[in-house]
């Protein structure tokens, strides 16, 4: 028995070679090749004539060379940036600043009537809820920009733990004020002349408990911010303006709260949001920016 084919079948076995490749039907045959509807001469496929330009008369030639033959179909590689963790932690303060706006635009407030209490209930609950969600993701971006601000001093870790006490604390406030505020609402519409008087009474304990969250938030929050700013201001991590805005920011929100001049109500604390939101924001540009490190 013979290990290997007779040269007159490999012969008519390379004659009958007839395959198709790629999305543009090439065909390749024994006399030449035809593509897009024309023929291609046999002599342009490479030295000897071959259908294969890996193959010769009898024998392989080029043996593990595959990146140019004609059997080996092109593909296309897409290439898609980097997604660093500063963009990361971008997208996370964008997102989460995001949220805590829409919070304050749709905040309910003032005088409603009766039959609008319903109405006003689900949309505080709403705002609210969506507050409480916005938070940890502004933490976690807060995170990861704390980590590119870092130059040794633990500025921006300080500015980080501040602003991690700063968020419970604005989490009580939320829960107070859009979880337990509403149903002391329904309670005081159901009560009785005589009981209404305690549950107004508890209701208003609660907006107390509420405004104190707030205040700590607002100081601390606004401290954190003058840590980081510094720390940009340092180490030049970011934007000039950043940081400079950033002092002015967290420095006359911290004292107009511990002042009296702001107070946290609905009004004062969104200015306090809006602004921090701004500043965040600006933040989150400059990371984005950071061009990813190559590999070595």
């Amino acid at each position: 028995m013979r290990a290997s084919p007779r040269p007159s079948r490999e012969a008519r076995t390379r004659r009958s070679i007839f395959f198709v490749t790629g999305d543009t039907a090439t065909f390749f045959f024994a006399a030449g090749q035809f593509e897009a509807g024309r023929a291609v001469p046999r002599a342009g496929f490479g030295e000897g004539g071959g259908a294969f330009l890996d193959i010769g008369r009898l024998f392989v030639r080029y043996l593990g060379t595959c990146g140019e033959l004609a059997l080996t179909v092109q593909r296309s590689v897409l290439t898609v940036g980097r997604m660093t963790d500063e963009r990361r932690s971008a997208i996370a303060l964008i997102a989460g600043s995001a949220g805590m706006i829409i919070t304050m635009i749709f905040h309910p407030g003032g005088k409603i009537a009766p039959e609008q209490l319903d109405q006003m209930i689900r949309l505080n609950i709403a705002v609210h809820s969506l507050a409480l969600a916005s938070i940890p993701v502004l933490f976690l971006g807060a995170w990861g920009m704390s980590r590119r601000l870092d130059g040794g001093d633990r500025l921006a870790w300080a500015g980080l733990v501040l602003f991690a006490l700063s968020s419970m604390a604005v989490m009580n406030a939320g829960t107070l004020n859009g979880l337990v505020a509403p149903k002391l609402m329904r309670q005081i519409v159901a009560s009785t002349p005589e009981t209404r008087g305690t549950w107004q009474m508890m209701l208003n304990y609660n907006f107390q408990i509420n405004q104190a969250f707030a205040r700590v938030y607002s100081v601390g929050a606004s401290l954190a911010l003058v840590l980081w700013s510094v720390s940009i201001l340092r180490y030049r991590t970011m934007g000039l303006g950043v940081g400079i805005y950033g002092v002015v920011l967290g420095s006359a929100t911290a004292v107009g709260i511990c002042s009296g001049l702001l107070t946290p109500d609905r009004h004062g604390f969104a200015i306090l949001i809006f602004g921090q939101a701004i500043w965040f924001l600006l933040a989150a540009g400059d990371m984005w920016k950071i061009a990813p490190s190559r590999p070595a």
